[in-house]
């Protein structure tokens, strides 16, 4: 039966090592995130994956072990961020719902730029409109467009490139 005493003792310890390692660790987050609370939560996520690790052992060497757990936090966010397209959400804060004169005209000129841009990709030829809304608006990759259209990869980055010059240039006619 395990000593309930030397757990207590671990756990101690880790606790030290936590909070020795906190500050650093919150400030290497800060600098890949930007966001303040992000990193504390990031970190936060950290020590409690260490904490829950199934070997209950001391880490020999705690600060390597800590950065490699960052680094799997980090690439787990981006990963999650990037399949939940979290970039494009809109923000629900109250500073964002204030009404003001320049929303009714920003909508309207969004609006028509849009629509703009949809006459636009209809006269492209189909398959660089379909490449430019599979990469742009569906997130694939070039490879994966490339390999559905069996074409390589250079054939997509023209299509793109081509697609990206015609709305380019589309926007500053009408300017």
């Amino acid at each position: 039966m395990a000593d309930p005493g030397a757990d207590s003792g671990q756990a101690d310890a880790l606790e030290h090592q936590f909070r020795r390692a906190r500050a650093s660790l919150v400030a290497w987050f800060r600098r890949r995130v930007g966001d303040p609370c992000e990193a504390e939560d990031l970190a936060q996520e950290c020590f409690v994956r260490i904490a829950n690790r199934e070997d209950r052992e001391a880490v020999a060497h705690f600060e390597g072990y800590l950065y490699r757990t960052a680094r799997s936090v980090l690439f787990d966010r981006r990963r999650r961020r990037s399949v939940r397209h979290v970039d494009a959400h809109v923000s629900l804060l109250p500073e964002h719902d204030a009404p003001d004169d320049s929303d009714a005209l920003r909508t309207l000129l969004a609006r028509e730029k849009l629509e703009r841009a949809t006459t636009v990709l209809s006269t492209m030829p189909e398959r660089t409109r379909s490449i430019f809304i599979l990469c742009r608006m569906e997130g694939m990759r070039y490879a994966e467009i490339a390999k559905r259209f069996g074409i390589s990869v250079s054939a997509v980055q023209k299509h793109m490139l081509r697609a990206i010059d015609t709305l380019t240039q589309a926007q500053e006619d009408d300017a």
